[in-house]
Parts: structure tokens; sequence; C-alpha cells
């Protein structure tokens, strides 16, 4: 069959090259390098997958959990672990608890700003630690499930399935958050300074999943991921999905645009890419270790995870008054290597920046699944359904 490529090869003949351990694997990092040293085709030629990764507070994720049964049997109506309350209108005794619902006795912003000290997010850390967790749990009683009450303490181990289910994660782009007003203003983006006087920002730049493929050709339904140090899969696109937002001449998003639903078996994820959160003013979170691989089936792909952070614009939104009132803010883009750098200029303004992202954590599971791949013990996946994008 023709194709209008150079270099053309399929993930099957990618997997079997990862079986015979004869697979070339690059970072994110390490292929930008290359692409701009060689261009892509030669780059295409040499390199079967890329690594990404990126390790930031996610706050729409959760753990669907199910607690199991001993007679005399439940349906539970009502579920608390660690005191954080927790979804339970599924069936008998599956629950979820999101990320960001905080303990039932945090006094939230009443004591301004608030501390948000445990939540949701912290629960599912201290799952994956090995700790042990307080369940409670409260039912109504019926014939069938008779028992009204149940409590005690019990592991990740314990739990009869839990499953990482996250509806929304890996922005492909996001917005640096910075602060007009004259007051401080506390925002799922961090304390921000009044009149400027620090920016916040977040994804991994060059590392980042969704900005190596930014038209999602490789990803979909199905795909194989690096999910908090276990793995996982793409479930679909992730909630506000975004699938036709501005993009610059490389395909890049100029707003953010394209999520992820994702899930995995947290029996098998290590704490060290899932923590608790707590972010003052704002509420609790999950920050979540992600990484996607992406096979480099042609020059096409090749180029696209050659992106480098002075490729990649992020919005500058004003958070004081814009974001709140959802009104538009006037302030242009800023490339992510000018934020790596620390400071960047705003109305003559210097303004220091700092990442909600970790760029050293991003690295490092790029660098872990790149081992996995390279040791055999992870190969990759067609997707079976494509997400949208244009």
């Amino acid at each position: 069959m023709s194709t209008p490529f150079e270099v053309h090869r399929t993930i099957a003949e990618i997997n079997e090259k990862i079986r015979q351990g004869k697979a070339v694997v690059l970072n994110a990092s390490e292929m930008t390098s290359l692409v701009r040293k060689e261009g892509k085709v030669k780059a295409a030629r040499k390199v079967d997958v890329v690594t990404t990764g990126t390790f930031s507070p996610m706050c729409s994720s959760g753990l669907l959990f199910n607690i199991g049964q001993q007679p005399p049997t439940i349906k539970t109506a009502k579920v608390w672990l660690n005191g954080v309350p927790c979804y339970a209108g599924l069936a008998a005794v599956d629950s979820y608890i999101g990320a960001t619902e905080p303990s039932e006795e945090d006094p939230l912003n009443k004591v301004y700003p608030g501390q948000f000290k445990y939540g949701g997010g912290h629960v599912i850390e201290d799952l994956v630690k090995g700790k042990r967790v307080h369940l409670k749990a409260e039912a109504y009683g019926t014939d069938c499930y008779p028992r009204k009450t149940i409590e005690k303490n019990l592991s990740l181990a314990e739990l009869r399935n839990a499953i990482l289910l996250n509806p929304r994660n890996c922005y492909q782009n996001y917005n640096c958050a910075i602060n007009r007003t004259g007051t401080r203003k506390y925002t799922y983006m961090g304390p921000l300074k009044s009149n400027m006087g620090n920016a916040n920002y977040a994804t991994a730049g060059e590392l980042s999943p969704l900005l190596n493929d930014p038209y999602f050709m490789t990803i979909g339904l199905g795909t194989r991921i690096f999910l908090g140090g276990g793995v996982g899969y793409v479930i679909g696109e992730g909630t506000q999905h975004v699938a036709e937002p501005r993009r610059t001449e490389r395909g890049l998003p100029l707003t953010p645009s394209g999520t992820l639903m994702v899930k995995g078996d947290l029996k098998g994820m290590q704490a060290r890419y899932l923590r608790g959160v707590s972010i003052v003013g704002y509420g609790c979170s999950l920050a979540v270790g992600l990484g996607i691989p992406i096979p480099i089936l042609n020059e096409e792909m090749a180029w696209y995870t050659g992106v480098a952070d002075e490729d990649i614009l992020v919005p500058i939104v004003d958070y004081g008054e814009d974001y709140p009132n959802g009104l538009p803010s006037q302030y242009g883009h800023v490339s992510f290597a000018q934020l790596k750098k620390g400071v960047i200029t705003i109305d003559g303004k210097d303004v220091p920046t700092t990442p909600l992202t970790s760029y050293t954590l991003s690295l490092e599971v790029a660098e872990e699944l790149k081992r996995w791949i390279q040791e055999g013990r992870f190969l990759l996946t067609e997707a079976q359904e494509p997400i949208p994008a244009r």
C-alpha cells in the first residue's frame, strides 16, 4: 500500500522490536534535540517510541472502590474514608471518592484562607502507601441487605476493587495565572499576589503528553499509559475536552483544550506518583504522574514529538477579575521556555513565575516509562476509537 511518508511502521512492528529488546526509545526532550539536529525523516528512521510525562495536580480524579460483603450484607447509602465523604449512589458496596472532597470536619474557608489539610487525594495517597484507613458506612436496610452500619479499618489490599478513575486529566495546554487586582487571590492555580506579584503556570512543556500528539493521532480509547506509577488506559476524551481550539501553525493549541479520561488499578500504583495536595484558600486535590508512549509511525509523528518549549505558547489570564467573571483576558501569550526562566514581562513589569507541575518528576515519569519499554515490560496498544481533534 502506498503511503505519503518516507518512513512507515506499525504498532505491531514496534511491539515486536520491544519483545526482542531492539526498540529505540527516547524521552520527549531527547527527541526534540534529535529532530532539531537531524530532521524529522532521519529521526523517524532511528526512533520507534517517544515517551512523555507530566506530574501535576489533577483535580478531576478519584477512586472507584468496592469494600466487599461480609454477612450480614449491606447496601451502603453513606460512606466515609478517614472522615472524607464518598459518593455511594451505586450498587450495594461500590463507592467513589473524589480527589477534591475535603474532610467532613474541615472548616473550609470559614477560617480564611482555608488550609484544606486532608481530603480525597490524601486518602488515595494513604491507601497506596499501605496505610490503613477508617471506613464508616451507613445504610437504611433492606430484606436482602439488612445491615445498617459498618465501621472498621482497612487497607488497599483488603478492598475488593480499587480503580483510579479520573474524568479529566492531562490538559493539553493551560493558563498562566496572574492577579491584577489590589488584593491577594487564592485559586486552584495557587495563591496569586496582588498587582501581578507572581505568575503561576502548569503543564510539562515539551515533555507534556498531549503536546507531543496535538491531533490525537495515536491516542484514543484503549491506549495503554503510565498512570500513578502503574499501568493505566485511556477511556476517551475527558470532560471539558475542546476538539477545535485555536492552534499555532505547528498545531499546538493556544488555549486549554484537549483532555483525557483515564483509569488504572490502584493496587499496582506507587505513592511517589500519586500525592494528596492542599491548595491554600481553594481546596484539596491529587497530583498525578501520567505518561504516554507515542509510537513514531512516520516522520509526521517524529515532527510532532520534536516540539520544543519555545514552540508552546501559554495564554496569560487574570484570575483576579477576568476569570471569575468569564471575561476575556487581553494579555497575550508567553512561551513555555520563557516561563521556565523564572521571570516574564507583562505590560513592562517583570513578574516571577512558579510552576504547579514538577518538571523533575515529569521527566522521571517519561524516563520510567522509557525503561519499562526498553525492558520489554510495556507494549503499545492500538487506539480502538479516536478522540476528536481538528
